[in-house]
């Protein structure tokens, strides 16, 4: 369900409706560009079957979907896995992230063949920042802390806190086969820094998890805010594109200019 939705930009004056009791406020919609494709980018302690109940709905709606696998060994190399998936789209694009690839898409989004970009629960950061320093200012959320590290240079969340922390409000059994198929990360991959944020030049849309223990929601809020971002906030755990498919598939055909 959706606790609250907020387009930010230029207010229509009046323009305050409710929603399920909660408050909603319209802006002047961004100017998209219709697209048939999308492009879903998976984040870190993650593979593609992520959004795998995502894209059923998004093909039901007539989208051509393309999940990427990042290695997660390197900024550069998982953008160089969504630059493939871009290059074989062919026409406009909706590039999507959670988690981690914020990071990717924030690099790779500049590509011509983007048309707008959707963050879901996700890392925004601008050109050359150092997230870690930015996230720094905001209390620590409790999946960091549950970090288990690899002699060979990769690195995992515990059970414990992927259960708990990662996928807290993912049935118990889903999460568990979320948690097999973990991507271990490079344990430098968190310390990597965009030469881009393709965010300032493209249409943006970013959700919200407001029990997200993973990333700090004041600072998905802090993100979707700064990016001008059209934004919805889902009561959800940082799976949300597991447990809200459908709120995450109808704010990605948004971006795509689909109509209701």
């Amino acid at each position: 369900m959706i606790d609250r939705r907020t387009v930010t930009g230029a207010l229509l004056a009046g323009a305050a409706t409710s929603m399920i009791g909660v408050g909603k406020t319209r802006a002047q919609a961004q100017s998209l560009t219709p697209a048939r494709n999308v492009v879903l980018v998976h984040g870190a302690y993650a593979d593609g079957s992520s959004w795998s109940a995502v894209i059923p709905l998004l093909q039901g709606a007539g989208m051509r979907v393309t999940a990427v696998q990042n290695p997660l060994t390197s900024l550069a190399d998982d953008v160089a896995a969504t630059r493939r998936a871009i290059s074989l789209q062919d026409g406009p694009t909706v590039l999507v992230a959670h988690s981690w690839g914020g990071m990717v898409i924030s690099e790779a989004g500049d590509d011509p063949k983007i048309s707008s970009l959707v963050y879901v629960a996700a890392r925004a950061p601008d050109a050359g920042e150092d997230y870690t320093v930015l996230a720094s200012k905001f209390p620590a959320p409790p999946a960091s802390a549950g970090l288990v590290k690899s002699p060979d240079g990769f690195a995992q969340l515990s059970e414990q806190a992927f259960l708990r922390d990662f996928a807290g409000d993912v049935e118990r059994s889903k999460a568990l086969e979320l948690y097999a198929v973990q991507g271990p990360i490079s344990q430098t991959l968190f310390s990597s820094k965009t030469t881009v944020a393709a965010w300032r030049t493209k249409p943006r849309f970013y959700q919200v998890s407001t029990e997200d223990r993973t990333i700090n929601p004041e600072l998905e809020r802090f993100m979707a805010k700064r990016m001008h971002a059209t934004t919805i906030e889902l009561k959800s755990s940082h799976l949300s594109l597991v447990t809200h498919p459908r709120e995450i598939a109808d704010l990605i055909l948004e971006a795509a200019g689909h109509p209701n």
